[in-house]
């Protein structure tokens, strides 16, 4: 009877990890493979305060801005021999600044556009690269900022040494938010004058929970568990190593941190865990009715007005 009992158990157990590896590999697909078309859970559309006529002018503004300028295609070869590529607009003031401005989950360097007028009127060369596993950059899995903080690395060094930038601002939005904070832990080179993160989530392996019991109602243990041990066979990282929080304890940067008070995509509590931990000169800005991303399309004309006096700050130091 024992070894009868002992066998159901043991055939229960083994259905249950022969699940666990489907639902793993299933949500591997979702989330970290490249190409996957992925629904994401969102806030309501409501969330968003309309944006004033002055606004909605100066964000059109920006958009058609960058649509006219002809942008010129960089490669460069990251530390694991993918071919990574970005978009770059030289500045005619030629005052040897430089922003690479960072997309978020299952974007472009495209994505980012609306921000580079912002930036060409300061005097910044615009560096949009496309992370891997998205757009014209090679990769089969999405990094989520943990590898894409190496190759933000390898883009400066590009900055410096093939267009002599001596002063550097990082900028990202979501997952390229997550990429610059990932990036400030980094031993970086003194042309990285400060860091500007849009709604970025703490850790990795938190904001898929969040997205998992959302999307799914389902809790983060064991399926992410699972999912991670997956994704360091197949991407080379554990999902719980990519934290954001972590890196940031050791950012020496300025660093505004801005997040939309009704975020429902990357909880605001989550900007409250990266400014908490944050070393540095730093600032966070919590837009009110803003959703994720969401600031610089409704209230425009600050966040431009706070992003310049930011960077008088920093060119000031």
């Amino acid at each position: 009877m024992k070894k009868k009992i002992l066998l159901i158990l043991g055939s229960l157990m083994t259905i249950v990890i022969i699940a666990l590896g489907f639902a793993g590999n299933y949500f591997y697909g979702e989330g970290i493979k490249r190409g996957t078309e992925v629904e994401l859970h969102r806030e309501e559309s409501d969330v968003n305060a309309e944006a004033s006529k002055e606004d909605q002018m100066l964000l059109k503004e920006a958009n058609e801005w960058f649509d006219e300028q002809d942008t010129k295609n960089i490669e460069i070869t990251s530390y694991d021999d993918l071919d990574l590529v970005a978009q770059f607009i030289e500045n005619d003031a030629a005052e040897q600044k430089a922003v690479i401005l960072a997309h978020g989950f299952r974007s472009t360097g495209d994505d980012m556009g609306k921000l580079a007028k912002l930036y060409y009127e300061e005097g910044f060369d615009i560096l949009l690269p496309d992370a891997r596993g998205h757009g014209n950059s090679d990769g089969d899995y999405i990094g989520y900022g943990w590898h894409d903080r190496l190759d933000v690395v390898d883009w400066i060094d590009f900055l410096i040494e093939e267009q002599e930038a001596d002063t550097i601002i990082l900028h990202g939005n979501s997952m390229g938010a997550a990429t610059v904070l990932m990036t400030s832990g980094e031993d970086l080179l003194e042309q990285v004058k400060g860091i500007i993160a849009d709604s970025g989530y703490n850790t990795v392996k938190e904001e898929l929970a969040h997205q998992l019991n959302h999307i799914y109602g389902l809790p983060g243990f064991p399926l992410l568990d699972v999912t991670s041990l997956i994704t360091q066979i197949r991407a080379g990282y554990f999902l719980g190593e990519a934290s954001a929080v972590e890196q940031v304890k050791h950012n020496t940067r300025p660093l505004l941190i801005i997040h939309g008070e009704d975020d429902d995509l990357v909880p605001t509590s989550m900007a409250h865990d990266l400014y908490d931990a944050a070393g540095g000169e730093k600032e966070l800005w919590l837009v009110p009715n803003a959703g994720h991303t969401k600031a610089f399309d409704i209230v425009t004309g600050e966040f431009q007005d706070r992003v310049k006096v930011f960077l008088d700050n920093v060119l000031d130091e």
